[in-house]
């Protein structure tokens, strides 16, 4: 599948870019003509927003409210330093790439301040707003269910890292409140458009880096020689959606993973090792060797580490970035005792790998 760069979040100024009008010498500003139907539009898109201004923080959050517009941004930096200090937090918080950010303002100076310290951040000048819904990188291929909701859900986060930073104790037993259910199936032909999303939009936690088409799932989905795995993860604050994938090539002498990702959202949850573990649990069942694919992106180290964490061993490597890993399938890691692992197939019941 050929990659194509897409934009994660919006960041948008405030003052003559959201609104005609600068806030703090007038409070009778007036939203820019289309802009409510832009961010609307954008957040059903599955596009994240959030706010970079130098403003008053509580007069400029007060006139979002009065608009209607406040629930619709992550995060927001409004305050008197730098532009290029604001997308910093945004970007930590949100936790995604600079590369997928997309920053709206009307200042030459502001932009030029912002792509000085971030230069893979994407600017444009606010006068160029109404094109926005019309750029390819915020048209995704595929609106899914998780898509349409991405913003509650990173919501939802939010409190859950509130409750966290209130909880006194140790991380476990915090995880623990959380009544973690974390779900293990077969692929089915509705998860494909969420499915190719994830392999487009996860960088960090992608193996291999590796994108797949639609038609691409949906083939190895019926292939009698792979298994394609989606996981999902909800708590008692909400779900999560479809947050993983997994392709197995099970080979006569082998089972090789090919595709192994996980969404930045759910890292801080200690749910990384419940997919990998499964499958070296049911490779261990069948007496199968287990090989896996690792390619070096420059954004994926993480993935390479929890590899060698779960005891994986390099098999060999190109020199050029590109490994094949193995597993000797003895000290496999349990669940951790916070998460309810569920592993129930279409038909009910459970899903065996080796089916």
């Amino acid at each position: 599948m050929s990659e194509k760069k897409e934009y994660k979040c919006v960041v948008w100024d405030l003052d003559n870019t959201l609104w005609d009008g600068v806030l703090v010498e007038s409070s009778s500003v007036q939203l820019k003509e289309g802009i409510r139907e832009i961010i609307q539009t954008l957040d059903s898109r599955g596009i994240l927003q959030s706010i970079a201004s130098k403003n008053d923080y509580d007069l400029a959050m007060s006139k979002l409210k009065e608009f209607g517009l406040d629930d619709y941004f992550l995060y927001p930096e409004i305050h008197w330093n730098a532009k290029s200090y604001s997308l910093a937090e945004i970007q930590k918080n949100i936790n995604i790439g600079m590369d997928t950010i997309l920053f709206v303002d009307d200042q030459p100076f502001e932009l030029e301040e912002v792509q000085n310290v971030h230069e893979s951040v994407h600017c444009i000048n606010a006068d160029q707003y109404l094109t926005l819904l019309s750029h390819p990188s915020l048209n995704p291929r595929f609106i899914t269910v998780d898509s349409a909701r991405r913003r509650k859900l990173y919501q939802a986060d939010y409190q859950r890292k509130l409750a966290e930073s209130e909880y006194q104790g140790p991380s476990e037993a915090f995880l623990a409140t959380l009544s973690m259910k974390f779900t293990i199936y077969p692929a089915q032909e509705e998860d494909l458009q969420r499915a190719e999303e994830l392999t487009v939009r996860t960088n960090q936690l992608n193996a291999t880096g590796r994108t797949f088409s639609y038609e691409e799932l949906d083939e190895l989905r019926q292939s009698p020689h792979h298994r394609l795995l989606v996981c999902q993860l909800e708590d008692k604050y909400g779900d999560y959606g479809k947050i993983g994938l997994a392709l197995i090539h099970t080979q006569e002498t082998h089972w090789k993973l090919e595709m192994l990702l996980m969404s930045c959202r759910v890292v801080s949850r200690g749910v990384g090792t419940v997919l990998l573990s499964y499958i070296l649990q049911e490779a261990r069942k069948q007496n199968t060797p287990l090989l896996a694919d690792f390619r070096e992106t420059g954004r994926n180290r993480m993935m390479y580490v929890s590899y060698r964490f779960a005891g994986f061993r390099e098999k060999s490597s190109d020199g050029q970035g590109n490994y094949v890993l193995e597993h000797d399938l003895d000290n496999i890691q349990d669940f951790p005792p916070y998460i309810e692992v569920q592993l129930p197939n279409v038909e009910g019941g459970y899903y065996e790998l080796s089916k």
